[in-house]
């Protein structure tokens, strides 16, 4: 699946067995700021197969806001702390977003006639 990291040579299938074991899809959150501007984007979404740890996943970029986002007033003092504590908490399960698209029926334009 293209865009999720650690989804490599798994089939569907598979994913959903995983997920059954407590997989789950998550994100991480940075943030970045200079001066009076202050950007909290999240990460792209990882999957994270039962009983695995995400510090390892979350390391840059609870790095990159610590380094970065205590720079902006006042939205730095406020994001960097919950960007902090999201990554820190394993990240943000997103699984109930991204299973609906994992799971739908893909058009394949080879099929069309």
């Amino acid at each position: 699946m293209a865009g999720i990291f650690g989804m490599d040579g798994l089939s569907t299938l598979q994913v959903q067995e995983e997920l059954e074991r407590g997989g789950r899809f998550v994100v991480f959150e940075y943030c970045v700021s200079f001066f009076l501007t202050t950007r909290r984007r999240s990460s792209d979404v990882y999957f994270v197969r039962a009983g695995q740890g995400t510090f390892g996943l979350s390391l840059g970029y609870t790095l990159l806001s610590l380094l970065l986002g205590w720079w902006g007033l006042p939205w730095g003092f406020i994001y960097t702390p919950r960007c902090l504590a999201t990554n820190l908490q394993g990240g943000k399960d997103v699984t109930d977003l991204v299973l609906p698209s994992l799971l739908a029926p893909r058009y394949d334009p080879a099929l069309d006639y």
